[in-house]
């Protein structure tokens, strides 16, 4: 129970974001992020990564997986939107909206912060680049879900499973090649957004969006909203390789 209420007061918690900021929905929520992605995506691999066709087979599985069922556990969601961000760099308006139309359980205050989060626009949340074939070896470690939706891939060995292009039989799948270096891409991306952080300004906003959004709670564990101030060293870039 609980952990029950916890969850309720979490849901309460991203409603009322929402409800206190409703541009969140196609703003980012630190300025400084606006213009940082093109805003109009590569339709190339927005369709690639919508499709299930991307070449990293543990996002194309889930998204598959998603087409189908219209659901995907938590863990998931924010690999794929991550995946979509930064290692694609596709701007969240519209990878959010692809998600929006599949997801069974949208709801607009908890998506489009989870968005935002996943794709390091708030100026407030750790930033995960997360690596699509670490996720794969991690959360499907015998490959039976990356199968079940990558049939193309059943001769490929499981020990390659998550990164077929390694195989010696690559060139006769059914498959598509990766659409980016996962590691080159990763690299990239951390750079930009770095940069972002190091710009003039950057803190003070941040502060704001902190003292208007961030969650906190009290000594017995109930959720506040007083305000805080932020660290000296914000240094918020922690990476899921």
């Amino acid at each position: 129970m609980q952990s029950f209420r916890a969850r309720l007061a979490w849901r309460d918690h991203f409603v009322q974001k929402l409800e206190d900021e409703p541009a969140l929905e196609w703003r980012c929520l630190h300025p400084a992020y606006e213009g940082l992605r093109p805003a109009m995506p590569d339709a190339a691999r927005l369709e690639a990564w919508c499709r299930g066709e991307t070449g990293l087979p543990f996002v194309d599985a889930c998204m598959r997986s998603l087409a189908a069922t219209g659901w995907l556990n938590f863990r998931m969601r924010s690999m794929v939107m991550a995946v979509a961000s930064y290692h694609l760099w596709l701007d969240w308006r519209a990878t959010g909206q692809h998600l929006a139309r599949m997801f069974t359980d949208y709801e607009p205050g908890i998506h489009w912060s989870q968005v935002q989060m996943q794709s390091g626009t708030t100026g407030i949340n750790t930033i995960r680049i997360y690596n699509p074939v670490k996720q794969g070896l991690d959360q499907d470690p015998t490959g039976a879900f990356t199968r079940v939706w990558l049939p193309e891939l059943a001769d490929v060995p499981d020990a390659l499973l998550q990164e077929p292009w390694r195989w010696d039989g690559a060139s006769g799948l059914r498959y598509p090649a990766p659409v980016v270096d996962v590691k080159a891409a990763a690299a990239a991306a951390r750079d930009r957004v770095w940069a972002v952080r190091q710009g003039d300004g950057f803190r003070a906003q941040a502060a704001r969006v902190v003292r208007k959004h961030a969650s906190r709670k009290d000594a017995k564990g109930r959720f506040q909203r007083d305000p805080v101030r932020l660290k000296k060293d914000d240094r918020q870039m922690g990476f899921d390789f």
